[in-house]
């Protein structure tokens, strides 16, 4: 269940599936996430397949859960780099909005990532061209 994890939490799960642009990983009997291709490794990989195979056990941390559409996004790139994820969550019409900040004794990058209430985003936009 969602409810059982939290952002940058580090898991353990099994690769259950391989697809172009990711692997999905289940974390318990009833929770699975995805490891987007970027967040595989830190260097460039082609396919998911050159670097996980399923059946594969790893370790990974929890980058993002989104309770509105039940997805979870993780992170192998972060336990490989021993990078530390410090997270500040907010929330907004039930949807999740993260700011993510990784850092690591080489390097320190920001970004945001956001699924907030479009209307929202859109009358702002709106309230700018004003």
């Amino acid at each position: 269940m969602l409810k059982d994890f939290r952002i940058g939490q580090t898991v353990r799960g099994r690769v259950t599936g391989i697809q172009p642009y990711g692997a999905f990983v289940q974390l318990d009997r009833e929770t699975q996430g995805l490891i987007h291709i970027s967040e595989c490794r830190s260097a460039f990989i082609q396919h998911v397949g050159d670097e996980l195979v399923v059946g594969q056990e790893l370790k990974v941390v929890i980058l993002d859960i989104d309770y509105y559409s039940q997805k979870i996004s993780l992170s192998r790139r972060a336990v490989i780099d021993g990078s530390r994820n410090v997270v500040k969550p907010t929330e907004e019409s039930g949807r999740s909005k993260y700011h993510h900040y990784w850092t690591s004794p080489h390097m320190s990058i920001g970004f945001m990532t956001i699924a907030g209430n479009k209307s929202q985003m859109v009358n702002e936009a709106l309230r700018r061209l004003k």
